[in-house]
């Protein structure tokens, strides 16, 4: 049963409090936040923008933070960070010679195969080494094709989200053995680069001194080939960082393929790399939706909380620094004409009204990197840049966890 308040009880308290001092301070109201702050806000007012700043594990400024935005080629930094997870910065991909049958007195009675393992950058330097490799083995004639091997990886080229004149203008076919970008010489996407690479092979092997008795091809590898010889690629950060500066999807789908393969088992393909992303993100507590290791899906999804904690996560990694040197700094790569007065590493995404910066910015203020992120959606690329430039600008120069 309630009971009802006194009649007296509540006339003594409003007696008390008409007797209150008419100069009694009010309650404080909440601070208002840094001035750095509030220039972000004004920026990022009412645009389709999400942000987020980070330091030390601690957010210093969130803005629409768990919107899902495609990252364009922000995924390549997913994906960057996925490999480096994996496989050691210093890895090296090769590429072999193999044969049917050993030599025999200089001669080999058989086929010679080549054999890539995800190095985007094989081309006629390789195919001379590996040509010199041979002939200094005492092979002096083969008396059969070189082949180029069209394993270990799938021949997949296109994904979902993905637009249908993308692989003819965007993104060559992704192989295991490459050759010259898969770009023909008339600069088109090309569907052979494992002949070619055979082609360019035999031609060495003649140049050498060693004889070649049939026409180059391309095909499936036989099991059980006798190694001959091998070269290896670059390593692996060297090539990433040429992937991320320049945002080359070639790259980034061949790599994905790699990681792909290694996580699920050959045949590396588009949708195994882009599984392993999202499962490396899954495992650190991030929900990425990818369909490809590009960017070039508008199918992809991430927030920017998310890109942020997985930056975090990198940075408590061995290879995080290593990480960030792949990165491009301002007025390099896809940075250029921006940020040249900023010290910031970071990588730039662009599709049809999508724009995205994720990475590192310098804290003046406090002498360190802060990991950030903005995706947007919706505004001209004009615009985003504007509001990316002046985000940056004002959390290099202003920032800190104590202001």
């Amino acid at each position: 049963m309630r009971r009802r308040r006194s009649p007296f009880c509540l006339a003594a308290v409003l007696t008390t409090a008409l007797a209150a001092p008419p100069h009694a301070a009010a309650a404080p109201g909440p601070a208002a936040p840094p001035k750095w702050i509030q220039r972000i806000d004004s920026v990022v007012d009412r645009e389709p923008v999400s942000v987020v700043v980070a330091y030390g594990g601690h957010v210093l400024y969130r803005h629409k933070d768990w919107v899902a935005r495609p990252p364009a080629s922000n995924e390549k930094l997913l994906l960057s960070l996925a490999l480096l997870d994996r496989l050691p910065s210093s890895t090296t991909l090769p590429l072999r010679a193999l044969t049917t049958r050993a030599p025999i007195d200089g001669v080999i009675e058989g086929d010679v195969w080549i054999v890539g393992h995800g190095d985007p950058e094989t081309g006629p330097q390789d195919m001379r080494d590996l040509a010199q490799a041979i002939a200094a083995k005492g092979v002096r004639r083969i008396r059969g094709h070189v082949y180029g091997a069209t394993g270990p990886f799938g021949r997949d080229w296109f994904a979902p989200g993905w637009k249908d004149y993308f692989p003819e203008y965007y993104i060559a076919l992704p192989t295991a053995l490459t050759f010259e970008g898969n770009v023909g010489p008339t600069g088109r996407h090309i569907g052979d680069p494992e002949r070619r690479a055979a082609a360019s092979l035999t031609a060495q092997l003649e140049h050498a001194g060693v004889r070649v008795t049939r026409k180059p091809g391309l095909g499936s590898a036989p099991s059980k080939l006798k190694g001959l010889a091998t070269v290896l690629s670059d390593p692996l950060v060297a090539m990433m960082k040429r992937m991320n500066t320049r945002s080359r999807n070639f790259y980034a789908e061949v790599f994905g393929k790699l990681l792909g393969a290694r996580r699920s088992g050959a045949p590396g393909t588009i949708a195994k790399g882009a599984r392993a992303i999202e499962t490396f993100a899954s495992a650190h507590g991030v929900n990425v939706v990818a369909n490809d290791a590009s960017g070039l899906s508008y199918a992809n999804r991430v927030t920017v909380s998310g890109i942020v904690r997985l930056l975090e996560y990198a940075e408590s990694q061995p290879w995080g620094a290593t990480l960030r040197a792949t990165l491009p700094k301002g007025g390099q790569g896809t940075l250029v004409g921006r940020f040249g007065d900023v010290r910031l590493r970071a990588k730039t995404g662009t599709l049809d009204e999508i724009s995205a910066l994720s990475g590192w910015v310098w804290l003046e203020r406090v002498r360190d990197w802060a990991e950030f992120s903005i995706l947007s959606r919706g505004i001209t690329k004009t615009r985003s840049m504007q509001i990316e430039n002046a985000i940056v600008g004002v959390v290099n120069a202003n920032a800190s966890p104590r202001t």
